[in-house]
C-alpha cells in the first residue's frame, strides 16, 4: 500500500485525492441573499448532519486563493440561507448555478430556478427541490493556513422543513422518491444504487 504525505503534495493533489476517496458526497444547494438584495446559490458537496437535537448541518466552503465566496460572505452577513438537497430531478439545473457569475448577477435566473418564499427566514428557497431546510446561522469558522485561510466552516440550525407529501410517510422519507444524487470526483456524480439492511448489533 501506498503512504503519502499531504505535506508532499500541493493543494490540488490533496483534494484530488480527497473528493476521490470520500464518496459519495450528499449535495447541499445553497441559496443566500446578497447585501444588495440579490438571491446567489450554489451546490456545495461538503455537507453533512452535525446534529438532530437542535436539527443542524454543516457546510465548508472552499475559499479560491484566499477570496470568500458569495454564499460564505451572504450567510455571514445576512445569518440565514436555504439547504436544498440535490436529485434527479433538479440536479441539471443545479449544476448551471455552479458557473462564476459576478455578486450582482443571480444564478437562480441563470438557471431557470423557481424561487419560492420561505416560512421563517428572508432568503427564498427554490420550488425544484423535494426537499428544503430553512436555516439560521449558528457558528462560522474561518478554516486553514495562518496566512490565507482555506475554508469558511459553516454550521447551520435548521428551523423550518419543507418536504414533498408524495415522498414523506409516518415520519419517514422514501430514498427512491427522493433519488438524492451525490457528489463524486470531476464531473461524476451517482444515484441512489442497490438499498440493502444490516441489523445494528444490540
Amino acid at each position: 500500500m501506498l503512504s503519502i504525505d499531504p505535506v508532499s503534495m500541493s493543494e490540488r493533489e490533496n483534494y484530488k485525492f480527497l473528493i476521490g476517496s470520500i464518496i459519495p458526497r450528499p449535495i447541499a444547494f445553497v441559496t443566500t441573499i446578497s447585501k444588495d438584495g440579490v438571491l446567489n446559490g450554489a451546490p456545495f458537496s461538503y455537507f453533512n448532519i452535525v446534529s438532530s437535537n437542535p436539527p443542524m448541518i454543516s457546510l465548508s466552503i472552499q475559499r479560491s486563493a484566499g477570496r470568500q465566496k458569495d454564499t460564505a460572505r451572504n450567510i455571514i452577513e445576512s445569518k440565514e440561507f436555504v439547504i436544498h438537497i440535490v436529485d434527479e430531478g433538479n440536479v441539471e439545473k443545479v449544476n448551471k448555478t455552479a458557473s462564476n457569475l459576478p455578486p450582482d448577477q443571480s444564478e437562480i435566473e441563470l438557471a431557470n430556478l423557481t424561487p419560492i418564499e420561505s416560512l421563517i427566514i428572508s432568503v427564498p428557497g427554490v420550488k425544484e427541490a423535494k426537499i428544503r431546510m430553512e436555516c439560521t446561522l449558528e457558528h462560522s469558522l474561518e478554516l486553514g493556513g495562518s496566512d490565507t485561510p482555506g475554508c469558511d466552516f459553516i454550521i447551520g440550525k435548521i428551523v423550518q422543513f419543507h418536504v414533498d407529501n408524495d415522498i414523506y410517510e409516518n415520519g419517514r422519507i422514501d430514498p427512491r422518491g427522493l433519488a438524492a444524487v451525490s457528489r463524486l470526483a470531476g464531473n461524476n456524480y451517482a444515484r441512489i444504487g442497490e438499498i440493502f439492511e444490516i441489523d445494528r448489533p444490540k
